[in-house]
């Protein structure tokens, strides 16, 4: 039996996600900003070392430094100390054979000096120093300069997208400031008479929105500026005139709800009239009635009413387009085989992004396990999950025990 959702000229998944990344453009403005303001941002040039990391060769422990020659040439083994090198006080002067510095971690080896050894495999009596077990290699628990980064490589290419740690390794270069593309402005509104705002009075018929509340938190995530246009009611006139609005203030329109075929569902006829619709309907579940076009100044993303719809087709095809937008390159989602634990309804005809939870068991097999009811609207089927079960649209039904794709979340939904 096919799906009964689904219908001849529908455009399948991969076809609408490349169409969309085909129409969206890379950013070209740019502008340069202190590291520590950098987080979450997209880097509009390619990072170059301009010092090797560690800028010199230096200790890996406490202890004691010395030629690795000296151990072998000295009777017994034993060795003068005649200096130390501490972490921003270097040792200046020369050994000898037969001599050692003491070291701290972090600190400059000294010139004539290319090993140290552990200070807990050491004694010190009267100024000499013995071993309780022996190096067995030159430059042991040595450092070598530049074996992190070496001065002129190449440390991030232009696109990528700054984590906590990127910040640190910036600051460990020396620099300061980089060059970054300006944020992507997004307009978000909500369509239909039945919402209400949480703490309003439900009447007859309404039901609270959630939708903006959640996509408007996701798009924090995702560092862009977002202008709240609220809840615009069913009527053609009003949504016409938020469209031209945001589009005047935004890059990316996001509106949710209206996409349907229902006669208070204006989304593509206000599109149609104000710009383009790049296609509409798509044979996936759940987010069939998604559209996707251009306002004059803005690019359009038409999200489906149903709070999952919405959030699945936000997640799997207006993120990636925002990706671009910010200057990212596209990467496929991560897929890996598991288990299913639980018999999967589907019938052929959309491709199916069921939610679940992937786990291991104790011998380490990846299984994943379906989060229940997986309706449109059962908003819980998703803040339970942790990945997406991706059945292709002509598969059918999963018996327990059978082999699937899971491809888990790039950021939790909770």
């Amino acid at each position: 039996m096919s799906d009964c959702c689904s219908a001849p000229g529908l455009m399948p998944f991969e076809n609408a996600l490349a169409q969309l990344l085909a129409n969206v453009q890379a950013p070209n403005k740019t502008q340069f900003i202190a590291i520590e303001d950098c987080l979450d941002r997209v880097l509009a040039s390619t990072i170059i070392s301009p010092i090797f990391v560690p800028p010199n060769d230096n200790s890996a422990m406490d202890g004691y430094a010395f030629s690795f020659a000296s151990i072998n040439e000295i009777e017994n083994t034993k060795l003068d100390i005649i200096g130390r090198s501490f972490a921003g006080e270097p040792f200046t002067g020369r050994t000898e054979f037969g001599q050692c510095i003491r070291i701290m971690t972090g600190a400059k080896m000294p010139d004539c000096c290319d090993t140290v050894a552990m200070q807990e495999n050491t004694n010190v009596v009267d100024g000499k120093l013995t071993f309780t077990k022996l190096p067995t290699e030159r430059c042991s628990n040595v450092r070598s300069k530049g074996e992190d980064i070496s001065n002129g490589q190449k440390v991030f290419e232009q696109g990528h997208k700054l984590a906590a740690i990127d910040i640190g390794l910036l600051a460990s270069l020396g620099v300061s400031t980089i060059e970054v593309y300006t944020p992507v402005t997004v307009a978000l509104l909500s369509t239909g008479d039945e919402l209400r705002t949480p703490g309003e009075r439900l009447g007859d018929g309404d039901i609270f929105e959630s939708n903006r509340y959640a996509l408007n938190a996701l798009l924090q995530r995702l560092n862009v500026n977002v202008i709240d246009l609220g809840i615009i009611r069913d009527d053609k006139q009003a949504i016409r005139k938020a469209f031209i609005k945001a589009d005047k203030e935004a890059d990316v329109v996001i509106s949710s709800g209206g996409v349907s075929v229902g006669e208070a569902d204006y989304t593509k006829d206000i599109l149609t009239e104000l710009g383009e619709v790049g296609f509409w309907k798509i044979a996936m579940k759940p987010g069939k009635p998604f559209a996707f076009g251009k306002l004059p100044n803005s690019v359009f993303f038409g999200l489906p009413g149903n709070p999952v719809s919405a959030l699945v087709t936000f997640y799997k095809l207006a993120i990636p387009g925002i990706e671009k937008m910010q200057g990212m390159p596209f990467k496929p989602a991560a897929k890996f085989s598991a288990i299913s634990t639980t018999k999967l309804n589907k019938s052929p005809g959309r491709m199916d992004f069921q939610r679940a939870i992937f786990s291991y068991d104790e011998q380490g097999v990846a299984q994943v396990t379906s989060t229940g009811t997986q309706g449109s609207g059962i908003l819980t089927s998703l803040g339970k999950a942790n990945c997406f079960i991706v059945l292709d649209s002509e598969q059918g039904s999963v018996a327990e025990g059978d082999s699937v794709f899971v491809e888990p979340f790039a950021f939790a939904f909770q």
